[in-house]
Parts: C-alpha cells; sequence; structure tokens
C-alpha cells in the first residue's frame, strides 16, 4: 500500500512532467520480466523523435534498499526522493541515474504539494524495450485511467451492491463507533431518515394542494348548480 507521501510526490510529479509537456502516467507494466514503471513519461523532441523518461519513487531506507525490480527501462532515469533519504544513498546510486528530490510546501492547502530539485543529472541510454511495446503499454496505462475517471464521474451506480458492503467494511475503523469521534453509520441513519422526512413533508403538501383545488372545485360546482 503506498504511503501518504508516496501519493503526494507521485501527484507532485505528475505535474512536474506535464510542465515539462510530457504524456505522463504511473503504474506502467514492463514486457519481459522488466517490472513496473513507478511513472513513465514520453515527449516529442524537436527531431521528432520519442524520448523516454522512467521515475522510481522511494520514501524511506527500505523502500530503497527493496529488492523489487528497478525498471530503469527509458533514455533517462530517475529516482525521486526526499531530501533525508537522498543525503543517506546518494553515494550508493549509479553514475547513469538521475535523482528528482522532491520539497514539501509548508502550506499544504494552497493546491500544490511541493516541487522538485534536479540534485543529479542522468545519462542518456539506449531503450531496454521495445519503442512499441512502450507505446502500447503507456496506451494501455493511460486507457485504465481513462476507465477509473469515467467510473467517477458515473459514481457509485456502477458498483454492485456486495462491492459496496466489501468496502464499506474495509473502512469500518474509520467509523469510529466508540471512541467519541464522527459515527458514520449513525450520520447516514439520521440523513436518510431526514431526507425521508422532507419527502413526506413535501409529498404531503403536494397532496393537501391537490385536495383544496378539488374542494375548491366542487365548492364551485355546487354554487353553480344551486
Amino acid at each position: 500500500m503506498k504511503t501518504a507521501l508516496t501519493i503526494e510526490m507521485e501527484e507532485a510529479l505528475y505535474y512536474y512532467c506535464r510542465e515539462n509537456s510530457d504524456i505522463v502516467v504511473e503504474e506502467v507494466i514492463m514486457p519481459d520480466d522488466q517490472g513496473i514503471v513507478d511513472t513513465l513519461s514520453c515527449r516529442l523532441t524537436a527531431e521528432d523523435e520519442f524520448e523516454w523518461r522512467c521515475y522510481e519513487l522511494k520514501v524511506s531506507l527500505a523502500d530503497f534498499r527493496s529488492k523489487a525490480k528497478l525498471s530503469f527501462i527509458g533514455h533517462y532515469n530517475y529516482f525521486v526522493l526526499p531530501q533525508a533519504l537522498f543525503e543517506k544513498v546518494k553515494d550508493q546510486i549509479l553514475p547513469t541515474i538521475g535523482v528528482l528530490v522532491y520539497h514539501p510546501f509548508l502550506d499544504k492547502d494552497s493546491g500544490r504539494k511541493g516541487y522538485f530539485s534536479v540534485e543529479k543529472k542522468p545519462q542518456r541510454q539506449a531503450l531496454q524495450v521495445s519503442e512499441k511495446s512502450l507505446l502500447f503499454r503507456l496506451i494501455t496505462a493511460q486507457a485504465r485511467e481513462v476507465g477509473k475517471a469515467k467510473q467517477t464521474a458515473r459514481g457509485l451506480r456502477v458498483f454492485s451492491t456486495e462491492r459496496l458492503y466489501q468496502e464499506l467494511k474495509k473502512r469500518q475503523p474509520a467509523y469510529d463507533l466508540f471512541g467519541g469521534g464522527v459515527n458514520y453509520y449513525d450520520r447516514f441513519i439520521e440523513d436518510t431518515q431526514s431526507q425521508a422526512i422532507e419527502s413526506l413533508k413535501e409529498e404531503l403538501a403536494a397532496t393537501r394542494a391537490a385536495y383544496d383545488a378539488l374542494e375548491a372545485r366542487f365548492l364551485l360546482t355546487k354554487q353553480e348548480e344551486g
């Protein structure tokens, strides 16, 4: 599971790449047992050629020393690290690999979470997989993200009741049933009951209006007959 810092760095890196006119997507599966690229970006050069960059995000020493495969298969490859971690591992990074150091803003409510400094420039290398494979996997990952966005736009109706129930069970610790904080179950029931009451009030008001109109017509008819 991603840490809050990893998610924050990932989001900042996305906008960093976009500002450099790159096409960018996270978690791209590579062919031939080349692992998963944390963030993959592609740009079109002045010579009308694709230039590929791979970014591996690490937030702790254990994370940096993990045996998970590093998917440095692009023309330029980077570690993306917090400042404190960079100071600990900078002598362990290969000369060919670049480093972006993440600096969080103190005011997290300003929209942007932080910025990057290039602490080490990467050396260009030949692609480790075919460009056609990279293009296909970039498109596949982008399609995955579009699918997620469409699901979000369509709301909860795209999920089965069983799926929603399972998700609610996962979030049970956040309900704080006995901790004295927000009880989301009670809040849901209260909101549901309030909505039901308001709906009944509207229905009753409409019924009364219809009754009054019928009664008025009845009285008018009686007067005309009399």
